[in-house]
């Protein structure tokens, strides 16, 4: 269940920095509410991932998955560049969550 809360934590992670993006620095209001809606609830579920997963795979795992998320969905909606390099940097990233998962 713990690990359900961390990945969920992260698609809210995306979520929210998405929204972010679509608030324009805060000056549109709807997306700026989802923002902090979505900051909200990603943090919860992070609290209580914590409670049974350790604090530095947690984070990283957590982070991990809202920065791939991110880069993904940037490039999909927002058609931000994208190079083979960035590509493979993301695939690290992935790789290494894959890793602390398996390892743990």
């Amino acid at each position: 269940m713990y690990w359900l809360y961390l990945i969920s934590a992260g698609f809210f992670e995306t979520f929210w920095t998405i929204a972010l993006k679509l608030s324009d620095g805060f000056s549109r209001p709807i997306p700026s509410i989802l923002t902090i809606i979505g900051m909200t609830i990603s943090f919860y579920l992070l609290s209580q991932a914590l409670k049974a997963i350790p604090l530095g795979m947690g984070y990283a795992i957590w982070t991990g998955i809202g920065v791939i998320g991110t880069f993904v969905i940037s490039i999909a909606i927002f058609h931000e560049t994208f190079t083979i390099g960035q590509g493979i940097c993301v695939l690290l990233i992935l790789t290494g969550i894959i890793g602390l998962r398996i390892l743990s």
